[in-house]
């Protein structure tokens, strides 16, 4: 155990379920897109600094709002089932709950936003890193962590199942949760995505659709039976970076948006340190367009894979970028690929994948009128080929970059991009 996670101690754990009972016979089902996702977890840390507020919030003032959240997101409280015909997984709406755990940390909020810049240290420990089974039908698919810092301040650690939804969705409903607990919730979306009936009726599968030839953005890998958690040769780390709005307009001006002149660049920088194996193929994931998502609960992604004929390392940055802005964006390439739920499938980190998370409102968690300070965001699961998440920055004119790569690649890269372009 390291000095970092020896210092948050005292865990307790709870469970929370909805105010309302939401039926037995209620299942939430999963699309194709859904099961595709079910390898990846995502986790979120956001720090509060200390103050009266933040600080006066007892566990129960914290709880208290979670019954009327878990009565619009009751799937959140669900368990996974599988089809008796088929063993298709869906999820039993049976008001199991979320898993709640409270600690402490034994530094400084100051103190622990300094534990290795960047590195994975500062965020790991505030988050439980639970997967999906080997008991799937006990298995929480949240988790919610909320650590107090020595002197004030608190840090709530967010573990989601990708399979619930995307970043869009695990973020608009943990904001809605703390638009719950400041008295001032928005207008609710009704959920949408419920069956009345124990086990869901799956359609018998015709032959699936032909696919235009292209390179695909996800990997069939090894079925995960009843431990979801993608099968990998290689341990996977972490790494943040802030690039200020002066290095991105030293970057591209104003010719290319920032997505895509950032997933240049990192291409261009993976691809010298992969001299070997450098990677041909890319994956650029978007969220869906807001016109088709009805749902407050999906797996909604536009994306496209770009392959090259040349070096990434010899392509202009502007050019490369410009390739990314131009690339056609699909909406069902991916989602019509596991209609029936038999294989297991990677796409973040199948090629080396960019997504693009600008706009989804990380710093829009508010606890009383106080936003987090900071926030940490991953995704657990992510392939041998990496990902890099594109996020706001707390100066909402600068942009975070979340790295998940080999672990032995990210040394090489903090090196190319402070030396050759003072990034750090």
């Amino acid at each position: 155990m390291s000095s970092d996670q020896a210092a948050v101690t005292g865990h307790r754990f709870s469970s929370v379920v909805p105010g309302d009972v939401t039926g037995s016979a209620v299942v939430h089902e999963l699309g194709g897109m859904d099961l595709i996702m079910k390898l990846h977890y995502l986790r979120a840390v956001y720090y509060f600094a200390p103050s009266e507020v933040v600080d006066g919030l007892a566990i129960t003032d914290l709880k208290k709002p979670m019954f009327p959240w878990l009565n619009v997101y009751y799937p959140l409280a669900g368990r996974i089932r599988r089809a008796a015909e088929g063993g298709r997984p869906f999820i039993k709406c049976n008001d199991s709950g979320l898993r709640i755990v409270e600690a402490s940390c034994s530094r400084t909020m100051d103190e622990w936003l300094h534990v290795e810049e960047g590195g994975e240290s500062r965020w790991r420990s505030l988050v439980p890193d639970k997967v999906l089974g080997p008991e799937l039908y006990f298995s929480p698919l949240v988790y919610i962590q909320f650590t107090r810092f020595k002197h004030g301040g608190m840090a709530i650690g967010y573990s989601w199942a990708h399979v619930l939804g995307d970043p869009e969705s695990a973020t608009n409903s943990i904001n809605l949760w703390g638009e719950l607990l400041s008295g001032n919730p928005q207008t609710v979306i009704a959920q949408k995505n419920e069956e009345n009936t124990e086990e869901p009726v799956i359609a018998p599968q015709g032959p699936a659709p032909a696919l235009v030839p292209a390179p695909a953005p996800i990997k069939q890998v090894e079925i995960a039976e009843d431990v979801w958690l993608p099968p990998t040769h290689r341990k996977m780390a972490t790494h943040c970076f802030r690039i200020t709005e002066t290095e991105l307009q030293k970057l591209h001006g104003e010719q290319v948006p920032p997505f895509e002149t950032i997933s240049a660049l990192f291409w261009r920088c993976l691809a010298r340190i992969r001299s070997r194996r450098e990677p041909e193929l890319a994956t650029i994931c978007r969220s869906g367009t807001p016109a088709k998502n009805n749902e407050i609960l999906h797996n909604k992604f536009r994306t496209s894979t770009i392959k090259l004929d040349s070096s990434a390392a010899s392509v202009e940055l502007l050019g490369l970028a410009t390739k990314i802005l131009k690339q056609d964006m699909d909406e069902a390439l991916v989602d019509r690929d596991n209609s029936t739920g038999e294989q297991d499938f990677l796409l973040y980190g199948a090629n080396l994948t960019f997504v693009d998370m600008g706009g989804i409102d990380l710093y829009g968690l508010e606890l009383k009128g106080q936003r987090p300070v900071r926030v940490d965001y991953s995704v657990d699961g992510v392939g041998e080929e990496g990902a890099i998440l594109v996020l706001q920055a707390p100066q909402r004119t600068d942009l975070s970059v979340m790295v998940i790569l080999p672990e032995d690649e990210i040394p090489s890269l903090c090196r190319v991009l402070s030396s050759d372009f003072g990034i750090a």
